[in-house]
Formats: C-alpha cells, structure tokens, sequence
C-alpha cells in the first residue's frame, strides 16, 4: 500500500490532496459542520503537509490549532473573523500571523516535519466523504494530534 511522504496517510481509496479538495468543496458550501472548522481543517492539513505551504504561514497555523484547542470554536471564529478583516485590501491588507492569535506557544520552526500522525485527513474523511456525524471531533482530534506530533 502507498503512503503520503509527508503524513504518513495511505493514499488508498484517494491520496490525501484529493481529500483536500473535496474537503474544501464542503467547508465552502457554508454548511455546518464543515465550513465552521475550515480554518482548522486548513491549518491542520498544510501542517501535515508543509511543502506545500509558505513556511512563514505555519506560525499561524500553529498559533490557530492552539487557540481552537485551548478556547473553542467561539474564540477561533472571533479571531478568524478579525485575522480576515484585516487581511481585506481595505484594511493594509495584513497578512495574519501568529500575533494574531495570542496565547499559543511558539511555532517549533527548527524542527524537522513529523513524517506520521495519529491523525490525518484519511481519518476524518472516514470513507472519503467527511460524513456530517462527528465530524466536528475528528477535526478536534486531527488538530491536538497535529499538534502532539509537532511539539
């Protein structure tokens, strides 16, 4: 069975970008579950695959996991919602960052990429269409699991 380099997930039935993508259709229908958690999803999945994210945005992600972790879906939307603001042309057009999500421990920058989790988005997609029911706590699970693996 192959494997994803980066996480660790099987690539059976679908390779993890695929997932992705399917992942990110859901989460902008607007719907709940999924669009609540986006930011997380988004975070958790560049984490577990960081070449294909800037590396100056993982500090952000990392700061965000640790809020949702920490606070809740309430606080993370709240600084969402503020980190977006911000980020509008209208506004500087300011990149979040981890400043904007206060109270997380720095992001380990030095360290080498985890190359397996407990956690990845095969998990939460369960059949590989990221079934409604419990959907919000393979999310919460994937992120402190992303988390663990890179502390």
């Amino acid at each position: 069975m192959s494997r994803c380099p980066e996480c660790g997930a099987p690539d059976d039935p679908r390779p993890c970008e695929e997932l992705f993508h399917e992942l990110l259709t859901l989460d902008y229908s607007m719907r709940p579950p999924w669009a609540p958690v986006h930011a997380v999803s988004v975070s958790c999945y560049y984490l577990q695959h960081p070449s294909r994210v800037p590396g100056s945005a993982a500090p952000a992600q990392w700061a965000l996991l640790h809020v949702y972790l920490r606070d809740g879906l309430a606080a993370l939307t709240s600084m969402t919602r503020r980190a977006r603001r911000l980020n509008s042309h209208r506004h500087g057009g300011h990149t979040p960052g981890a400043d904007d999500f206060p109270g997380a421990p720095p992001f380990p920058a030095d360290a080498t990429p985890p190359s397996g989790y407990a956690t990845t988005i095969m998990g939460v997609a369960l059949d590989g269409t990221f079934p409604a029911e419990g959907y919000e706590e393979r999310v919460r699970r994937w992120a402190a699991d992303t988390v663990a693996a890179w502390a």
